[in-house]
């Protein structure tokens, strides 16, 4: 590995830094608020997924018993 300059290396990472497009404080909050809708979205259908399959067991389970 070859080596370099750290102020060398330090001026690259700068130049990289600087072409990064970081998010405005809108587009933050939207996508966070996007993220507690989906996982609230996700919860209650795997929670509705498992009072199904809770039931149907009951009912098999039930019918055996």
């Amino acid at each position: 590995m070859a080596t370099m300059n750290p102020i060398q290396f330090i001026q690259q990472v700068r130049a990289e830094v600087s072409k990064v497009v970081w998010p405005t404080r809108r587009e933050v909050l939207l996508t966070t608020v996007m993220v507690f809708i989906m996982a609230a979205l996700t919860a209650v259908f795997f929670a509705l997924v498992d009072l199904g399959i809770r039931g149907g067991l009951q009912v098999i389970l039930g019918a055996f018993g």
